[in-house]
């Protein structure tokens, strides 16, 4: 009767292997948003390979893979949000935030510059140090 059931789950799985290749397949490369589309598929994949290995036994690899799967869907779903998808995010790449002037510890990049350029001239350089800065964003 277990031999019944586990090739039941196992002709599922196939089943819905065959099912999300072909949607897979026939997404047009031309689809705005293909990235969220394909993620959207192979989610479908992904429940197969669940179901075909709890019908192998493998009930402890299973778990993992349905608490894993969803993580690193929405990891690549966020990371093509916030770097790739440049239609979208337009107005984020381009706003620049205001450095408030008065502030003890975080000024304009153009005054950073234009003190180091008039400071240059007037300091002696060590060649055995050197001094870089970097430019950190808060919205990552």
């Amino acid at each position: 009767m277990i031999e019944y059931i586990q090739s039941a789950l196992l002709i599922i799985a196939a089943f819905l292997m065959i099912v999300s290749a072909i949607g897979l397949l026939s997404l047009s490369k031309d689809t705005k948003h293909i990235v969220y589309a394909r993620i959207h598929i192979v989610g479908l994949f992904d429940i197969a390979c669940i179901i075909a290995m709890i019908g192998l036994g493998q009930y402890l690899l299973a778990g993992i893979y349905f608490i894993l799967a969803p993580f690193t869907a929405h990891a690549i779903a966020n990371a093509y949000w916030k770097k790739e998808d440049k239609e979208i995010n337009v107005d984020l790449m381009t706003v620049e935030e205001e450095v408030d002037e008065n502030h003890p510890f975080i000024h304009p990049k153009a005054k950073i510059q234009a003190l180091e350029s008039e400071n240059s001239e007037k300091l002696k350089v060590d060649e055995r140090f050197s001094v870089t800065t970097i430019e950190i964003d808060e919205g990552e």
